[in-house]
């Protein structure tokens, strides 16, 4: 999909679609979120908010985490799958916000992407999500999967997908472009069975072309 029209077209049927489009982790600050989608790795994000409920209530700030026994937030996060690697990775971030920035969640692509356990893709949510940052386009599995079944993309990794991406989709656009096909990948261009047929976006997408399941 190379052609400018055509991506215009897409993208206003996106936001017919999914005009509000946003994250369904539940946060109250910008703390709350860097901390939920670092937990939400390999794990639902219904899953995700049942687990911080209970760990902001504990620990409803970064001075609280900071200092929480490693042991209780094993147990707190265990759900979430992985739980020893994620309660080190946000404890150790909880401390290298206080020590670092104040009990502050920084407002810079790079500063965030100093702390331990966020990448890339976790900056791009929180500047976007927590702050109104337009800084990149997060791709997780969904962005990477609907964004190559449309044709937008044939990059393989989310790195060289966002680059792309970037460079079609406008820069005020970006938190929520990636917001919609997350919840388009969720709810019908999943990964084993695409609802091509009831996609209100087949017309726009080479997969269901090519494959004729949007016909």
């Amino acid at each position: 999909m190379e052609s400018g029209t055509r991506i215009q077209d897409l993208l206003r049927s996106l936001e017919h679609e999914y005009p509000h489009a946003s994250l369904a982790l539940n946060f109250r600050n910008p703390y709350e979120l860097l901390i939920a989608v670092i937990l939400s790795a390999q794990c639902t994000d219904e899953r995700v908010n049942q687990v911080t409920r209970t760990l902001f209530e504990r620990c409803p700030t970064p001075q609280a985490l900071a200092v929480e026994p490693l042991e209780s937030l094993e147990q707190m996060v265990r759900p979430t799958g992985y739980y020893r690697n994620k309660a080190k990775a946000i404890r150790a971030c909880a401390q290298e916000l206080v020590q670092k920035h104040g009990g502050e969640v920084p407002r810079t692509m790079e500063a965030l992407m100093s702390l331990a356990g966020v990448g890339r893709k976790t900056a791009a949510m929180v500047l976007g999500n927590a702050y109104g940052i337009q800084e990149g386009i997060a791709v997780d599995t969904h962005v990477l999967r609907v964004s190559q079944r449309f044709g937008l993309v044939g990059e393989k990794t989310p790195e060289a997908a966002e680059r792309r991406l970037m460079g079609l989709v406008p820069r005020e656009q970006w938190t929520w472009f990636s917001n919609a096909l997350i919840l388009h990948g969720r709810t019908i261009c999943t990964a084993r069975k695409p609802s091509c047929r009831r996609c209100p976006l087949a017309d726009h997408c080479d997969y269901a072309r090519q494959t004729g399941k949007g016909t």
